[in-house]
């Protein structure tokens, strides 16, 4: 009896190591997949980033300049709102 159970107890443990092994190579794998997808993102390219950046400095001094002033400008463009 104690035989078959330190049988039982080595499968099961051998079963645990195999499925975490497993996942680990599903998880390892994804990564890699991961990596190579940021490796290839646009703005991994430095002239890109530039651009990127300086429409960002653009948009904020819009907005900057929008929040300090009192005209509606949402309505300026299309005469009075009926």
């Amino acid at each position: 009896m104690s035989g078959l159970r330190t049988v039982l107890s080595s499968a099961a443990v051998a079963a645990l190591l195999g499925i975490g092994y497993g996942m680990w190579c599903a998880i390892a794998s994804g990564e890699d997949r991961r990596r190579e997808l940021i490796k290839n993102l646009p703005e991994s390219n430095p002239v890109r980033m530039e651009e990127t950046r300086k429409r960002n400095a653009l948009v904020m001094q819009a907005l900057k300049e929008a929040a300090e002033t009192n005209d509606n400008i949402a309505r300026g463009f299309g005469g009075p709102a009926k």
